[in-house]
């Protein structure tokens, strides 16, 4: 089946199509043709399924949530088919399956190193190729190419004979300035250009901050065009960190992790680096993980097949990410189970500590910079003791961390909305990035220190000056050197001042970027500044406080972040101090702006995502106690997708099709019809699996034939005697069964949860954030019968609506 191609893709022409004059015989080559169809869709848990009351489902491959209690209960299906049989052969395909999710990890885990293997040694001499050229191979880095003469950190600090192999552009300024800067906006051109390449169009059929309401006092799922808008996402673009939120909380974004996007992802991020913008690529290498965490999970059915085991699967490959990125195993795990992912159970973290520990020992292997070392700054601060007077200063970075990390998110939605604002700059994103490059150009070049990349900057800030290696770089000369140091920090002020703005107008551009480095490099530039007026220990520990302080303002990671600092520098003896400011960061941050980085993102992207913890807190700053009720949609919408089916279980075709019609006008995607009989619920059909029989099913079936959607059967009833199967007595339902009628009763799901509808509203959060529900119905209280339904999409306008109420 073509990529392309969706569930409602036919797969026989509509020219084939059987009239209702048919014989018997004729009517039973429709059933079976229509049979053949729902088997080269589903898959033989599926099938399996449509015996049961809870349903077949077609495959996830839209703008929807997935059913996460239908996916663990098509899992345990699938494990007895294989697990319960006897005999050599079935004992050993259980084994496979039991390992083949260790095996799978061990292989994301693998292939995610290689890819950093090979963004690290491309991105090191395309960098370096602003200030010059390797002459024994253009392909080295000044690291590579100056090994064993001189540190790359010192080149500019050294003179040139000490580099003999690097070849500057230029010794003059000017000179030098035009070459770096022709590179730098060449590079973003070429970044951005390639990640334009991954757009793609998708329904805007959730809440955000660009999808206010149109008429106010009308619910949004209820204004005029809902859903048949379309919003425009560039897959490549940004850290990723968001999407894969979201696609990890149970939504589906297509293309999202397609290869393409892999290797966009990949050649974008050596470039957009190596422009010298305030940006990483070790964001990106969460999104590249999870690129390479799904292609390896699509060659094992029990992952591809199961959206609830997918995600599992892609919780632990994300580990590798960062892991790579840092070199950082434990931390990569611990920044998937607080950061990223919504489920995590215990089999997910053990397999996530492996994927990670393979990943960072394959890239220590193969060895990208030459120097043995995964750490990404490994620190020395022998001899050097904090005491308690010190504290102060801790709580202090902590303070100005929190403040710049809850301030940067109101400066760069600002931003963002007033000069993206600009048609020119919304309709052409390479000249956003044009100027975006220039500005750095313009401000970071005359500054040594932010003139190099930004993991270089934060290697130079975090130096010791007590050991020899060090004394002859950029900045311990200036800190060891007799006489006045107000160049020197007005340097550290300049650098500190540059890159909290570029920070604020770089994140959001269509490159591939990360906004960890930028944050950990301007808190590395504040930190070293206050170890200037302490004087006491060593200013690079005030630098990897202050790092450590920043980036938890923007992102609000605590542990994950303590662990990833103490793995990347080496120090353990530090931990207490980073904990300290890691956590009175977040506690200032979240003071001022509820919402981090990352969730920032998501509002203003518009993706479906619910946070549980911050939905409770919205309903609980709410000054009256809503309950359910105030979730079901208006009546005229219940009439519109209720469907009240007559006591022999079928309805009109045209019925359905009209009512199909309506949903998709209003364009959810991932809403459905109700089922009732005498106003009672009888089960719920989704608007894809209704589709799917009406349109591509519906092609066997004369026009006027009726929609069997409920019950089975019954024998005899289209004039044609039935002749059971006797060797097969659990008589799974399925087209080939019912003569003459379209048989849709397999998709229905007849055990869907309900909720009275004097239930307060939290009970529905808990539900929906918990059982990973796609739909819940509300029934009147005292009688029981159904007067409402709730999808995971109002629920999302509902709290869109309480944070729009409350001027978030």
């Amino acid at each position: 089946m073509s990529q392309d191609n969706t569930e409602r893709t036919p797969l026989l022409s509509r020219t084939a199509r059987l009239n209702k004059s048919k014989s018997p015989v004729g009517r039973l080559q429709e059933e079976q043709d229509a049979s053949s169809v729902v088997e080269s869709y589903l898959s033989k848990e599926e099938l399996a399924l449509g015996s049961t009351a809870v349903g077949e489902r077609l495959p996830y491959s839209q703008y929807t949530a997935i059913d996460w209690l239908h996916e663990l209960v098509k899992d345990s299906y699938r494990y007895r088919a294989i697990h319960g049989g006897k005999g050599i052969r079935k004992r050993l395909l259980a084994g496979f399956d039991a390992a083949s999710g260790w095996i799978a990890v061990m292989l994301a885990g693998a292939l995610t190193a290689f890819v950093a293997f090979l963004v690290d040694i491309a991105e090191a001499p395309v960098s370096d190729w602003k200030y010059g050229i390797c002459t024994t191979n253009p392909f080295h880095g000044r690291e590579g190419c100056c090994r064993g003469q001189v540190s790359a950190a010192f080149v500019e600090s050294s003179s040139q004979k000490e580099c003999e192999n690097f070849h500057k552009w230029s010794d003059d300024y000017y000179t030098a300035f035009a070459v770096y800067g022709a590179f730098a906006l060449a590079y973003g051109v070429i970044s951005c250009g390639i990640t334009l390449t991954t757009k793609h169009t998708l329904p805007m059929t959730s809440p955000g901050k660009g999808d206010k309401y149109q008429i106010r006092g009308l619910p949004q799922e209820e204004q005029p065009g809902y859903g048949t808008a379309r919003k425009v996402m560039y897959m490549a673009a940004g850290s990723g960190i968001p999407e894969i939120k979201t696609q990890l909380s149970g939504f589906v974004i297509p293309h999202f992790l397609d290869f393409k996007v892999l290797v966009v992802k990949a050649v974008g991020a050596v470039f957009a680096v190596s422009t010298g913008m305030c940006l990483g690529k070790e964001g990106p290498f969460v999104h590249i993980s999870a690129c390479v965490g799904n292609l390896v999970a699509c060659a094992f059915p029990r992952f591809r097949e199961n959206g609830r085991k997918m995600r599992e699967f892609l919780s632990a490959a994300i580990a590798a990410g960062l892991a790579v990125a840092f070199g950082a195993p434990i931390g990569g795990v611990l920044f998937a189970y607080e950061e990223m992912s919504t489920y995590f159970p215990r089999k997910v973290l053990w397999r996530a500590f492996l994927c990670s520990a393979v990943s960072v020992i394959v890239l220590d292997i193969l060895n990208p910079n030459g120097t043995g070392q995964y750490n990404l700054f490994e620190t020395h601060y022998a001899g050097t003791a904090y005491n308690a007077v010190h504290y102060l200063v801790f709580v202090f970075l902590g303070v100005a961390g929190g403040v710049w990390g809850g301030l940067f998110c109101k400066f760069n939605f600002m931003w963002s909305k007033w000069f993206r604002g600009f048609a020119i700059i919304k309709k052409h994103p390479v000249f956003e990035v044009f100027v975006v490059v220039l500005v750095h150009v313009v401000l970071q070049f005359p500054n040594p220190l932010t003139r190099e990349p930004g993991d270089e900057i934060i290697r130079m800030l975090l130096v010791d000056c007590g050991d020899a290696e060090s004394a002859n770089s950029w900045v311990c000369r200036h800190e060891l050197s007799e006489g006045s140091h107000f160049e020197y920090l007005g340097w550290l002020i300049y650098g500190t001042l540059v890159k909290l703005v570029l920070t604020i107008i770089t994140f959001g551009t269509k490159v591939p970027s990360g906004v960890i480095i930028p944050a950990l490099g301007a808190g590395s530039f504040f930190g070293r500044l206050a170890g200037q007026a302490v004087g006491t220990i060593s200013p690079g520990i005030f630098a990897m406080v202050g790092a450590g302080a920043f980036l938890a303002g923007v992102s609000r990671m605590t542990v994950s972040l303590c662990v990833i600092l103490a793995e990347v520098s080496g120090e353990l003896d530090y931990i207490l101090p980073q904990t300290i400011a890691i956590l009175v960061a977040k506690w200032v941050a979240d003071r001022l702006s509820k919402e981090s980085v990352y969730d920032l993102a998501q509002n203003v992207l518009g993706h479906p995502f619910l946070d549980l913890d911050h939905a409770l807190n919205l309903v609980r700053s709410h000054p009256y106690a809503d309950n359910a009720k105030c979730l079901m949609p208006p009546s005229s919408t219940m009439s519109e997708i209720t469907v009240n089916v007559p006591l022999n279980n079928k309805a009109s075709r045209a019925e359905l099709e009209a009512k199909l019609d309506l949903l998709k006008r209003r364009g959810l995607i991932d809403a459905g019809l109700v089922l009732v009989q005498n106003g009672m619920l009888q089960g719920y059909i989704a608007e894809g699996e209704l589709e799917f029989g009406l349109n591509t099913l519906g092609e066997q079936f004369p026009s006027n034939a009726f929609v069997r959607i409920l019950g089975d059967k019954i024998e005899g009833e289209d004039g044609l005697n039935d002749n059971p199967d006797e060797e097969n007595p659990q008589h799974v339902r399925d087209p080939t069964k019912l003569k003459g009628d379209i048989d849709l009763s397999m998709f229905v799901d007849r055990t869907p949860l309900t909720v009275c509808e004097a239930a307060p509203v939290e009970h529905v959060l808990e539900c929906f954030g918990k059982l990973g529900l796609r739909y819940m119905m509300i029934t009147e209280e005292g009688t029981g019968k159904l007067v409402g339904v709730i999808i995971k999409k109002r629920v999302l306008a509902y709290l869109e609506s309480l944070q729009h109420d409350q001027g978030e």
